[in-house]
């Protein structure tokens, strides 16, 4: 296991990561799912490889709601059978916005337009905006080598 390089940045920048956790209280306050925003920032934090954000990504998903199979299977859900269509949809939708420089159009009409069937507006705005804070925190945890149950 390798160690830390130094502490999160947002920590010792604490302003930062006043705006980064005012994005997540607003994002909490919009009514979109606390289980399916847990799936989706472990999901995130899969691809990324960032062990804190999956370690917690799997706790606040049990904590919502998830079950075991959910958790475990997060990131084969496309082969499974324990998403419902709106988790399927956000996390194609995760999926996508994690990736964006694989594909030339990383976010196509198709997967857009199954999202929202499932999501108003204001449902995609922070489903968007928990994507983009979780690949921050997983691009600030990744580099500084951030370690899982250390918090």
């Amino acid at each position: 296991m390798s160690t830390e390089r130094m502490p999160n940045p947002a920590v010792l920048l604490p302003d930062a990561m006043e705006a980064l956790m005012a994005v997540t209280r607003a994002v909490a306050g919009a009514g979109v799912d606390g289980k399916l925003l847990a799936l989706s920032h472990l999901r995130a934090s899969q691809i990324n490889g960032c062990g804190p954000c999956v370690a917690g990504g799997a706790h606040q998903a049990r904590q919502h709601g998830a079950t075991a199979d959910q958790v475990h299977a997060v990131a084969a859900w496309r082969e499974t059978p324990w998403f419902s269509g709106e988790e399927r949809a956000a996390l194609a939708l995760t999926e996508a916005v994690t990736r964006l420089a694989d594909q030339s159009d990383p976010v196509p009409d198709q997967l857009w337009d199954v999202a929202a069937k499932h999501f108003d507006q204001k449902e995609l705005a922070a489903l968007l905006l928990h994507i983009a804070i979780t690949n921050a925190f997983n691009r600030l945890n990744a580099p500084t080598r951030q370690q899982a149950g250390t918090w």
